[in-house]
């Protein structure tokens, strides 16, 4: 992660250019698949494709680098030292433009329950947060939640008062009385529940198919691998049915492949209680009826949030994001 990131950055500043105006060559050694990523429990099938050897079995060698910030595993995918990326949709729609040019082609999860809202126990609705000052991080997927949130409960992200902290920080200023609300996601949910903190107001269950992760890949490697990207679906294909075959065994392997708070069995298959993990029936459900099914609408709920937010840099369809090509191979 470090190489990664430091050289990125030397790149960065020695051309003195923004991530957009990156020419570089794009294209991996056949055979081979870097991607980057966060610590989250939907990722878990990631590793156990690679570590169950279900990639290699497609002669596909793939690195898997935990990068805890989407700006940095992102401008790494724009600099060539990453091949893509695994995160939401509404977050990877950011960094979409006409010169970096990524699509998905797998979906891995939705949260389910993993991401939520804390407030305190005398709040009825999120309609009851009118005035409140609310801890989110500006420009993640908490952010592109809970304006959908508020827009469902007729409220505006102007009617409420938003301190820019990460998950982790804002959850940690609600256990200490320093913030009424937080937007989060687990472990927290689950620690503010133990500590009888307030309550959750609201989860991901409630909203099913609105924080969904995806693997997107760089159009130049898509182009120019597509056996190697046969090879990473078809062997996520096998992890999500190794998982529904053997749950236990599948967390083992996950855990330690993912690490961080997750690497404990334990702690890994209490987070998947939170997440839906998708294989190949609900990827070809998902990604089907192009603009107007469940993938289109999404990408267009990402543009309205977004867009209003002046946060993207270019007016995103359906097939600048996503290549549904491999699903059926």
């Amino acid at each position: 992660m470090t190489t990664i990131i430091s050289k990125f950055r030397r790149a960065a500043l020695a051309a003195g250019i923004a991530l957009s105006a990156l020419s570089v060559s794009l294209h991996a050694e056949a055979g081979s698949l870097k991607l980057g990523m966060t610590t989250w429990v939907g990722y878990g099938p990631l590793f156990l494709a690679r570590d169950m050897g279900y990639f290699k079995q497609g002669g596909l060698d793939v690195s898997l680098e935990i990068i805890e910030e989407a700006s940095l595993y992102m401008a790494a995918v724009a600099a060539g030292e990453l091949d893509g990326s695994a995160s939401t949709i509404d977050e990877i729609m950011k960094y979409r433009s006409k010169d970096v040019c990524f699509k998905s082609v797998y979906a891995l999860d939705d949260s389910h329950g993993g991401d939520g809202v804390l407030a305190p126990s005398s709040v009825k609705s999120v309609a009851d947060l009118k005035g409140m000052e609310v801890g989110l991080n500006e420009g993640s997927v908490s952010q592109f939640w809970f304006n959908i949130l508020l827009k469902q409960a007729g409220l505006t992200q102007a009617d409420v008062k938003i301190t820019n902290m990460t998950a982790d920080d804002a959850a940690a200023a609600f256990m200490a009385d320093r913030i009424p609300v937080a937007v989060t996601w687990e472990p927290h949910l689950t620690l503010a529940k133990k500590e009888n903190k307030g309550q959750v107001l609201i989860d991901s269950s409630k909203t099913p198919g609105l924080i969904v992760d995806v693997v997107a890949l760089n159009c130049d490697y898509i182009t120019k691998n597509p056996g190697d990207v046969e090879a990473l679906v078809k062997g996520l294909y096998k992890a999500n049915e190794f998982i529904k075959e053997n749950p236990e065994k599948a967390y083992e392997v996950m855990a330690k492949g993912v690490g961080g708070w997750l690497k404990e069995p334990k702690d890994f298959a209490s987070s998947a209680a939170g997440v839906n993990f998708y294989g190949k029936e609900r990827n070809a459900q998902f990604f089907a009826g192009g603009e107007s099914g469940d993938a289109g609408k999404l990408i267009k709920l990402g543009g309205d949030v977004w867009g209003g937010f002046g946060k993207l840099k270019m007016d995103i369809k359906y097939d600048d994001l996503v290549d549904p090509s491999f699903l059926t191979k």
